[in-house]
C-alpha cells in the first residue's frame, strides 16, 4: 500500500480537478468586486454610470394599495438582499464592495399623483439620474398613484447590483413582504443558503490569481488572448452618423450618447418549430442557430468574414444562486470565421464549438481582457450582442392578496452596443414552441431607423433560410446586403417602441 504523503503538486492537481463547492465564506476586511461587476464599475468611473441603470415598472391593481406597507416591503427586500445596500468605492488596491448595515439602509419612496398617458416620460426621467457608486445605495423607488386601487411602482437599480434573472426573486420577495406588511406582520422567507458576498469570495477562490500561471483565472485569460488576437477591431458597420472624438475627428469607438430606439421582433410558432427541427438535425441549440444568423448579418453589414459578437452567461449554474438578487451575469465573446465555413452546416458546427468554448471560459472581465489585447483601448471589445432566454407558460393562478401585478414599459431605451438583440423563446403550457419575441436595440446617435430595420430584415431572412434547411455556401449571404427584401407575407413583424 502506497503511504507516501501527497506532494504540493498532488494537492494542486486535486484543487484544480475538484473545486470546493459554493458555501458560506469567512468574511475578510476587503471584499473585491465579483468579475461580473467590473465592467459596470469601470464604465461608471468613466462617467457612464446612468447607462447601466436598470428600470422596471409594475402596475398594481385590484385592491386598495397600502403605500406604507409597500414602502416597508421595499426596505424588507433591501434588508434581505445585500447587493441592494452595497456601495462600491475605489481604494488604492482597486474597487471594493461595502455593504451598508440593514438598519441604516433606507430607501425613500416618494408617492406622485399621475395618469397613464404620462407614465413613460415620468419613469424615464426618474431613471435617468446616475448613481454615485462610491456612496449611494444602488436602488431607487417611486410610486405613481393613478387611483386608490391603481398604482405603478417604478424601481431603478444599478446593473452592478442586479441582473435580468434577479427580477424574479426580487418581485417574489417584494410581494411576500407587501402582503405580510399589509397584514401588520413581518415577512417570513426561507433563509438564503448563501449571499452575494459568499458568491464573490467563492468565485475569487475558485479562479485564483491572474499572476498564478496554474490558476483558472490565468488559463481563461490566456484562452481569450489567444482566441481574439488579430481580429478586426473595430468592425466597420454602415453608420449613418459617426461620433465626434475629443480631437474633433470622426470616431467609430464607443457611442457617447446611449439613447436608443427599438424594433420589436416576432418569429412565429411555425418558424420556431422549424428551427427546432434544424437544431435537432445539426446537434445544436436554438441559441446556436440564432447566433449563426446573427453572425451572418453582422458580417454582411461589416463587409467582413471575421466577426466578434457577444452574448451573456447567467452565472447561476449552482442551485444555491437561484434566489439571489445580484449581478452574476457577464458577457462572453464569440469570434466567428465565416470564411472558414464551406456551407451552412459547417458554419453552425463552428458556432457550436465556439459557443461551448466561450461558455467554458466565462469569468474574464471585459476591462481585464481589454487591457490584455493588442488593440486601441478606445475601441470596444464588441459592438454586437445577441441574448436568448426562455419563458415557459405558467398555469393561471390566484392573484396574490387580490392584487393584479403586471410589468409595464418604462420608456427607457439605452443602447450600449451598436447592434443588440434581446430575444425570448416562448412555449405554451404543453411545452410546444409559441414563437420567439424580443427587441432589437440600436443607438440613434449611430443609425437611422431605416438602417436598423434593414439589419433586422437581414437577420430574420437568414433565420428563415436556416429553418428551411438551407445548406449552401456562406459567401453569397455576406457578399452584399440588399436594401429591401422581396415582397411576400412576412413571418415576423417589427413595431416601433
Amino acid at each position: 500500500m502506497d503511504r507516501r504523503r501527497p506532494s504540493d503538486m498532488d494537492e494542486f492537481l486535486q484543487i484544480v480537478a475538484e473545486p470546493r463547492p459554493l458555501r458560506r465564506m469567512t468574511r475578510s476586511p476587503r471584499i473585491p468586486l465579483a468579475p461580473a461587476q467590473e465592467r459596470m464599475w469601470h464604465a461608471a468611473a468613466l462617467g457612464n454610470s446612468a447607462d447601466w441603470n436598470v428600470a422596471r415598472a409594475f402596475r398594481i391593481r385590484g385592491a386598495a394599495v397600502n403605500i406604507s406597507a409597500l414602502s416597508t416591503a421595499i426596505e424588507d427586500v433591501v434588508r434581505r438582499h445585500a447587493p441592494l445596500r452595497t456601495c462600491y468605492p475605489a481604494t488604492a488596491n482597486g474597487p471594493i464592495q461595502v455593504v451598508f448595515d440593514a438598519d441604516v439602509a433606507r430607501v425613500e419612496v416618494h408617492v406622485v399623483d399621475s395618469f397613464a398617458g404620462e407614465l413613460e416620460d415620468r419613469i424615464a426621467e426618474f431613471s435617468a439620474d446616475a448613481f454615485d457608486l462610491a456612496t449611494d445605495l444602488p436602488i431607487r423607488a417611486r410610486v405613481y398613484r393613478l387611483g386608490a386601487r391603481d398604482v405603478v411602482l417604478a424601481l431603478v437599480v444599478h446593473h452592478i447590483s442586479l441582473d435580468g434573472q434577479s427580477i424574479g426573486p426580487l418581485m417574489r420577495d417584494l410581494v411576500t413582504a407587501y402582503l405580510a406588511r399589509a397584514a401588520r406582520q413581518a415577512p417570513v422567507w426561507t433563509p438564503l443558503a448563501v449571499d452575494y458576498i459568499d458568491y464573490t469570495l467563492w468565485k475569487h477562490e475558485y479562479l485564483g490569481a491572474y499572476d498564478d500561471p496554474g490558476s483558472r483565472a490565468n488559463a481563461q485569460l490566456r484562452y481569450w488572448a489567444n482566441n481574439l488576437v488579430g481580429r478586426p477591431t473595430p468592425m466597420e458597420l454602415p453608420y449613418d452618423h459617426r461620433a465626434e472624438s475629443s480631437c474633433g475627428t470622426k470616431s467609430s469607438g464607443p457611442t457617447p450618447d446611449a439613447a436608443g430606439d427599438l424594433i420589436q421582433v416576432h418569429l412565429d410558432p411555425a418558424l420556431h418549430r422549424a428551427l427546432h427541427q434544424r437544431a435537432r438535425k445539426a446537434g445544436a441549440s436554438m441559441f446556436m442557430l440564432l447566433q449563426t444568423a446573427f453572425a451572418i448579418g453582422v458580417a454582411a453589414f461589416a463587409s467582413s468574414p471575421d466577426v466578434t459578437v457577444a452574448t451573456a452567461v447567467s452565472g447561476r449554474d449552482d442551485p444555491l444562486l437561484a434566489d439571489l438578487v445580484g449581478n452574476l451575469a457577464d458577457d462572453v465573446l464569440m469570434r466567428i470565421r465565416l470564411d472558414r465555413a464551406t456551407d451552412m452546416t459547417d458554419l453552425i458546427d463552428q458556432v457550436r464549438r465556439v459557443a461551448l468554448a466561450a461558455f467554458a471560459n466565462p469569468d474574464t472581465s471585459n476591462p481585464r481582457l481589454q487591457r490584455s489585447l493588442p488593440q486601441d483601448p478606445s475601441h470596444p471589445l464588441f459592438q454586437a450582442t445577441l441574448i436568448l432566454q426562455r419563458a415557459d407558460a405558467a398555469p393561471p393562478g390566484a392573484e396574490p392578496g387580490g392584487l393584479s401585478i403586471a410589468e409595464i414599459p418604462t420608456g427607457v431605451v439605452r443602447a450600449k452596443h451598436d447592434l443588440e438583440f434581446g430575444l425570448t423563446e416562448n412555449y405554451d403550457h404543453t411545452g410546444e414552441p409559441a414563437g420567439i419575441t424580443g427587441p432589437f436595440l440600436y443607438p440613434m446617435a449611430r443609425f437611422d431607423r431605416d438602417t436598423a430595420v434593414r439589419f433586422v430584415e437581414k437577420f430574420t431572412a437568414t433565420v428563415e433560410l436556416i429553418a428551411s434547411g438551407y445548406d449552401g455556401p456562406i459567401a453569397p449571404l455576406i457578399s452584399h446586403t440588399p436594401r429591401r427584401r422581396p415582397r411576400r407575407t412576412p413571418r415576423y413583424r417589427t413595431t416601433s417602441h
